[in-house]
Formats: structure tokens, C-alpha cells, sequence
């Protein structure tokens, strides 16, 4: 019997995985927080646009490279579950030398990529200047960003995750002490967050790599280059990680089109809209925590074979995940006019919020169910469903959207973002009796 299946699934355990995901979770909207401050005492206003849309261009590209957290987590979680140690260790060098090409290929690409983004985004000659200066230097971070990705991912696959808060910690402290220093005391402008950025990231993978040295030592796996570079396991790695990164590109897309859609139905719209997805964000990296504790314990369990255990994951964790969600919902629901208050100043924003708020409220506790999905997806390396049953509930999106807009504008873009999250939800349940075959065949 392995060490996994000797020990039990139980509320301790899925809180001991969670909890560190949602505080760390917490600490990373404050970067951006920070960063708007400090450029804010500048005198110029541009210089808070040329941060915002220089963040927006890296929160895409590394949205869009999230796989590789996701999958290295995957792929650890079954390693650990099977107590295969050498399997384990190869999961993370596999996965470091995709982030590592992967990085050096953004550094390469990056004048294409910022004249594109720039483009695409827009602003005033000043934005877009300053926004090219903070993008220039924060691409240098890249190659350290995709590898914490990896690094993080391969602690939260064993269920560590204590290891990943103190390095995101570190990474936020760093990245936020750094900005101040160069921009207040220094004199520096955009340029001084952009390194801010990079010097961060780049302290926070040295930290977390060498965590990470430190792990493999203890488990006395040396790597094994045959095994790190075996053509079937590259080709899953590979092939995960494109499924994952369409999966991404989807999500992405709906979040993208919900905003422009608002956009269009004018400023007050877009405005109110933009000030309860804040609300509907802040629940998602708090239910998220579960989702990673399901991707770890699902993860765990399939490696194991152990069947029970399996299930129990996916029960435990789903339900603290509907607590939590159906709690963030409430909470949206009471103090939502409050909080409205408190991020505008402007009454007809004001106004126009509140009138939508309920399905803000509704937001967290139905998109809970597909959260916990994507965990229970990963975990067990089922990321074809995963890609597939995306594609299909964009589509139910998409078509609620052109059904319901017409008739009730933005109330109907709100019900089709609420319908694209219970369309996921029941897509992803349709196919887990054929993951739990494919899993445990011979069980």
C-alpha cells in the first residue's frame, strides 16, 4: 500500500491544501493595488493608464500559460499518488524546460507582441510610450514567471501548498517593496515597475527552485534523463498542455466578450459591469482554493488507484467549495451596495450596479460547481473532456447570449455569463462516469 492510500481524505486535509491557495490568492490583486498607488503619486495622470495597460498585457500572456501550473500539477499529483519518485522528479524538469523555451520565445517575439498588444489596446501617445517602457523591461521577467508557474504547480500536485504561499508572498512583498523604492525614492517611472517585475520574479524562481532542489534531495530521486525525455510521457505533457491552453483561450474569450458586449450598451454599463466582476473575482480566488485541493487529492488518488479515495476527494472538497461559494454569494448579495458605494463615487454607476448586483450575487455559488471541475479535470489528467466540454459550453454561451441580449441588453448578458457557468458545470458531470472508467480500468 502507498503512503497515499494509507492516508485518509478528510476535512483536514482538503482545508490544509486550500487554505494556502486562498490566502495566497488574496496577496496577488494587491500587486496591481500597489503598483496604481505608487504611479499615482507621479504627477502625470498617463502613467497609472501605461501600468494598467501594460498589466493587462501580462495578465493575458500569462493567463494563457497557465497550463503549465496546471498540468505539472496534474501530472505531480498522480506521480505522488502511484509513489513513483523518479516519475515525480521528471515531471518537473519536463516541465521547466517547456517554461524555460517557452520564456525565451516571448523574449524573442516580444517586439511583435508589443506592438500588437499596444495596437490592440490603444490609449493616448503617453499611455502607450510608457506602457511600451514597463512592457520592454517586465518581458525580462518571463522565463522566472513560467517557472514559478511549473514550481507551484509541482508543490500543489503533493498537496504543499504551504511552500507555494510563502513564495508568492515573497514574490508580492518583493515585487511591491521594490516598485516603491524605485518610483518614490529613485525618481523612476514605468521603467521602475517594470523591474520591479522582473527582479521580483526572478528572486521568487531562485527561492522556489531551490525549495524545490531541497525536496528532491529529500526524497532521494536523482533525475533521469531517459525518463525526463521519454517520447510518450513528452507527448502527454505536450499534448495536456495544448488542451489546457484551448481550454484557457475559451475562458479567456467569454470573460473578453462579456466585457466588450457591456462595452457597447455604453459607459454607465461597461462601468457597473466592470465593479461587480471585481466582486464576482475576489469569490473565484477563494472557491479556487478547493479547486486546487481537488486537482491534488483527485490527482493522489487516481496515481494510487484507490477508487474510494477518489471519490471521497471530489465530495470533500466539492462540498467546503459550495460553503465557501454559496457564503461569497450571500456575502455579494447583503454588503454588495456598500461595497458598491465605495468603489464609485459616480450615482448613475452607482445606480446602475445595484440594478444588477443580483446576478453578480448568483455568480460565485453557480460557477463553484465548474470550478471544482477544472480540479477534479486536472487532477485526473483528463484534459480532452476538459478542452472539449469548454468548447461545447462557449458555444450554449454564446447562443444564450444571441437569444436573451436582444430582448433584456445587459440583463441578458449577465444570465448568459450565469448559463455559461451551469453549462459547464452539467457538461463536466456528463463525463466523469467515463473518467472514472478510463482511471480505474482494472480496478
Amino acid at each position: 500500500m502507498s503512503s497515499i492510500a494509507a492516508t485518509p481524505v478528510t476535512h483536514r486535509s482538503v482545508l490544509t491544501i486550500a487554505v494556502p491557495i486562498m490566502l495566497s490568492n488574496v496577496t496577488e490583486p494587491l500587486i496591481g493595488v500597489v503598483n496604481t498607488a505608487v504611479v499615482g503619486q507621479l504627477p502625470d495622470p498617463y502613467y497609472i493608464g501605461a501600468i494598467a495597460v501594460g498589466g493587462l498585457i501580462f495578465a493575458f500572456i500569462f493567463w494563457g500559460f497557465g497550463f503549465l501550473r496546471l498540468s505539472t500539477g496534474g501530472l505531480s499529483a498522480q506521480a505522488k499518488g502511484a509513489g513513483d519518485t523518479v516519475e515525480l522528479v521528471a515531471v518537473l524538469w519536463r516541465a521547466l524546460a517547456i517554461a524555460l523555451a517557452a520564456g525565451v520565445a516571448l523574449i524573442v517575439l516580444s517586439p511583435l507582441i508589443e506592438r500588437f498588444a499596444l495596437s490592440l489596446i490603444g490609449g493616448s501617445e503617453q499611455v502607450r510610450e510608457h506602457g511600451a517602457t514597463y512592457f520592454r523591461y517586465r518581458i525580462w521577467s518571463a522565463p522566472a514567471a513560467l517557472v514559478n508557474f511549473c514550481v507551484m504547480g509541482w508543490f500543489i500536485g503533493q498537496g504543499r501548498t504551504v511552500v507555494t504561499l510563502i513564495v508568492q508572498i515573497f514574490l508580492n512583498v518583493t515585487n511591491m517593496a521594490l516598485s516603491m523604492l524605485f518610483v518614490l525614492k529613485l525618481g523612476m517611472t514605468s521603467d521602475g515597475v517594470g523591474l520591479a517585475a522582473v527582479i521580483a520574479e526572478w528572486s521568487a524562481a531562485a527561492l522556489g527552485l531551490f525549495v524545490a532542489w531541497r525536496a528532491i534531495v529529500a526524497l532521494g530521486a536523482r533525475p533521469d534523463a531517459r525518463r525526463v525525455f521519454d517520447g510518450a510521457r513528452i507527448r502527454q505533457t505536450l499534448g495536456a498542455n495544448r488542451d489546457i491552453m484551448i481550454r484557457t483561450v475559451c475562458l479567456v474569450f467569454a470573460f473578453a466578450w462579456f466585457t466588450s458586449r457591456g462595452a457597447r450598451a455604453g459607459d454607465l454599463t461597461v462601468a457597473a459591469n466592470a465593479v461587480l466582476l471585481q466582486f464576482f473575482e475576489v469569490s473565484a480566488y477563494l472557491i479556487d482554493g478547493f479547486a486546487f485541493a481537488s486537482e491534488a487529492l483527485v490527482g493522489q488518488a487516481v496515481g494510487a488507484r484507490d477508487k474510494p479515495r477518489f471519490w471521497r476527494a471530489i465530495k470533500l472538497t466539492s462540498l467546503w467549495a459550495l460553503v465557501v461559494g454559496a457564503l461569497c454569494s450571500l456575502l455579494i448579495w447583503l454588503t454588495g451596495p456598500w461595497f458598491i458605494d465605495l468603489m464609485t463615487v459616480n450615482p448613475e454607476v452607482r445606480e446602475t450596479a445595484r440594478e444588477y448586483l443580483p446576478w453578480a450575487a448568483a455568480a460565485p455559488f453557480l460557477g463553484t460547481v465548474c470550478f471544482q471541475f477544472d480540479g477534479i479535470f486536472v487532477g485526473a489528467m483528463a484534459t480532452r473532456d476538459m478542452r472539449n466540454m469548454m468548447i461545447v459550453s462557449l458555444a450554449i454561451y454564446l447562443a444564450s447570449w444571441w437569444l436573451l441580449a436582444p430582448a433584456f441588453g445587459n440583463h441578458g448578458l449577465w444570465a448568459a455569463l450565469n448559463i455559461f457557468f451551469v453549462a459547464r458545470g452539467i457538461t463536466f458531470a456528463s463525463r466523469l462516469p467515463s473518467i472514472e472508467r478510463q482511471a480505474f480500468q482494472s480496478v
